[in-house]
């Protein structure tokens, strides 16, 4: 049986005020599942859960494993890298490295084998006995990324890993949780580096007000959520398309480039059909809105509003 994360229909309150609402999704092995939502969105209460650093009021988190189900978290099988870090600023990083393997059940001489190895491959031998306050902040975020995935777990929660990163390192990440994933990790990504989400991750969760929007693939989000912007170059003004019915609305982002919004479900095909012939064009393209504008869109309430209308 493959690895697997499932959450289901948890729920957690504090005081009176609902926090997570019923929410439910799953991680299989060899995926990476985006876990997002604006600030206060219940994004950092539900890997809290995951975690097992507190527990929800409702509802199931269930980790399947080769052994069999495990209502509780079978920790030796877990990485977790959090948001905030957490390393001790005067333990040297070999140190710290091999003290945190050893609480995930490694002996001595494999914690040092690997944390030498990954050491190396981070480009960060030189400073295996140097202290933890040496490093710079993206040579720490190497560290802790390291002490997360060392024991070679099974179930993974990253929390916003690229900051502090340059792109080079991004891209060395990138590289590595793509290949954590292949080996048949369960890997929950949280970050608001919308444009990483969108080349990293397999599906998505959108959390927003502590109940889910969306999960799918981005393909899917895309196509549930996102209408059709059309950038157009011309020396022309089509302020008037604006009166067209299929489009939402038109701005002039710079001389002779323009954005036009189609409105919800109007196809590209649908929006050539009716552009003037007169308008002389000298580049147009179409494209989906990109997960940030969706992102932003559900962070102003954007998508709740749309959803409550249809509901009515």
């Amino acid at each position: 049986m493959d690895n697997c994360l499932e959450v289901k229909q948890i729920y957690k309150s504090y005081g009176n005020k609902p926090i997570v609402k019923n929410i439910s999704f799953s991680a299989p092995a060899g995926q990476i599942l985006g876990l997002l939502g604006p600030n206060g969105a219940g994004k950092t209460t539900t890997l809290r859960m995951i975690m097992g650093i507190t527990a929800p009021d409702q509802g199931e988190i269930i980790f399947k494993t080769a052994d069999g189900q495990n209502n509780t978290i079978p920790r030796h099988l877990v990485g977790y890298l959090p948001e905030e870090r957490g390393l001790y600023k005067e333990a040297k990083v070999l140190q710290i490295l091999m003290f945190l393997a050893g609480l995930k059940n490694l002996d001595k001489a494999t914690a040092k084998q690997r944390a030498l190895h990954w050491l190396e491959k981070f480009d960060l031998q030189n400073y295996a006995y140097a202290k933890v306050e040496q490093l710079s902040k993206g040579m720490a975020q190497k560290v802790q990324f390291i002490a997360s995935i060392i024991h070679e777990p099974k179930f993974i929660v990253l929390d916003e890993p690229f900051s502090g990163l340059d792109p080079v390192n991004q891209e060395l990440f990138k590289n590595e949780i793509r290949a954590l994933a292949a080996c048949g990790s369960v890997i929950l990504l949280s970050s608001h580096q919308m444009n990483i989400v969108e080349e990293l991750c397999d599906r998505i969760f959108l959390i927003h007000q502590g109940e889910e929007v969306v999960f799918g693939t981005l393909n899917e989000i895309k196509q549930q959520y996102g209408n059709y912007r059309v950038f157009l170059d011309t020396a022309q003004n089509i302020t008037g398309l604006a009166e067209l019915a299929v489009v939402a609305a038109v701005e002039q982002i710079q001389a002779e480039k323009w954005v036009i919004d189609l409105k919800e479900q109007v196809t590209p095909e649908q929006f050539l059909a009716v552009l003037p012939k007169e308008i002389k064009i000298e580049a147009l393209s179409i494209i989906r809105p990109s997960l940030h504008d969706i992102f932003v869109r559900i962070a102003k309430g954007g998508l709740e509003d749309e959803t409550n209308m249809e509901d009515r």
